[in-house]
């Protein structure tokens, strides 16, 4: 290509340039299609770009408020916990309350006083010799043996062993348990016989002219001196006579549920009867029947 062609190319392109200046000068086309089109690219590159920002800043933001939240749910659940043990032990103390403001309502006659105990074993096994339970009392704390031990609804039975501290409680379905008792209504007396944890008690001794009733309930008499008169002992479910004596075949529950006994009561006697004294007695003082006129004569 020869030089005077390059120049008129040249000129032509300046000629182009200076026309267009002047025209974009005057009606700014070039510059808002320039503009446009920049502002088309920026927005092209920079929306993923804040997009993708504005995805991982919210991804973050949720799994710092869920970290926060999980540990705000793990501090919520120890609190509910802690305070589920407290609601037990509360309803475990309300429940010990209401047991033991009912065993204080036990009416017993003033010579006897009343002394809590907690059971701290049952029955053991089914097949055991005798029908028990273990106490926190001992003979040093008011367990001596022979003791009745009551609750609210009645009779439970006596301390049979003791050591310093503990107790063994002889209850009143064992086989070996006897309680002199009368009937509350018909005044019958009798004695009330265990016969095993499984099974009903008797009524024995009692008259056929007697007219006991079923349903009739069992209170101590006292007479055998083991137990406070008008304890509540049991109530009676059959009454029949008997085939083979001249008395009534009785039969009688418990008032107690022995199955289920968490806190009893000990009486202890307060009002011992008056000792016997021993007084030293001189052969003057002694009358009797007259001497033999034998024993005279000598």
């Amino acid at each position: 290509m020869s030089f005077r062609r390059i120049l008129f190319f040249a000129g032509v392109l300046l000629i182009l340039y200076l026309g267009m200046y002047s025209w974009n000068h005057t009606t700014h086309v070039l510059d808002d299609l320039a503009t446009d089109t920049g502002l088309e690219a920026a927005g092209a590159v920079l929306s993923p770009a804040h997009a993708l920002h504005t995805y991982v800043q919210g991804v973050w933001t949720k799994y710092i408020d869920l970290v926060a939240v999980r540990e705000e749910n793990e501090s919520l659940k120890a609190q509910i916990s802690e305070l589920e043990a407290r609601l037990l032990a509360h309803g475990e103390e309300l429940a010990e309350l209401k047991r033991l403001r009912a065993l204080l309502q036990m009416p017993v006659d003033a010579s006897w006083r009343s002394l809590g105990a907690r059971v701290l074993a049952g029955r053991i096994g089914p097949n055991a010799v005798l029908a028990t339970i273990t106490i926190n009392r001992g003979y040093a704390t008011g367990g001596k043996p022979g003791t009745p031990i009551v609750t609210n609804k009645g009779l439970v039975g006596r301390v049979l062993r003791a050591s310093a501290h503990t107790g063994s409680v002889l209850l009143l379905t064992d086989a070996g348990s006897r309680v002199a008792i009368f009937t509350q209504q018909s005044r019958a007396m009798g004695i009330l016989r265990g016969h095993g944890s499984s099974n009903a008690l008797s009524v024995e001794f009692v008259p056929r002219d007697v007219g006991v009733k079923v349903g009739e309930l069992i209170v101590s008499s006292g007479l055998d001196g083991a137990y406070p008169k008008g304890l509540p002992c049991a109530k009676i479910i059959k009454v029949e006579p008997s085939n083979y004596t001249e008395f009534l075949e009785i039969m009688a529950e418990p008032l107690v549920d022995l199955r289920h006994l968490e806190e009893v009561l000990l009486l202890e006697q307060t009002k011992l009867a008056p000792a016997v004294e021993e007084l030293e007695i001189s052969p003057k003082q002694f009358i009797g029947p007259p001497e033999p006129k034998s024993r005279r004569a000598m």
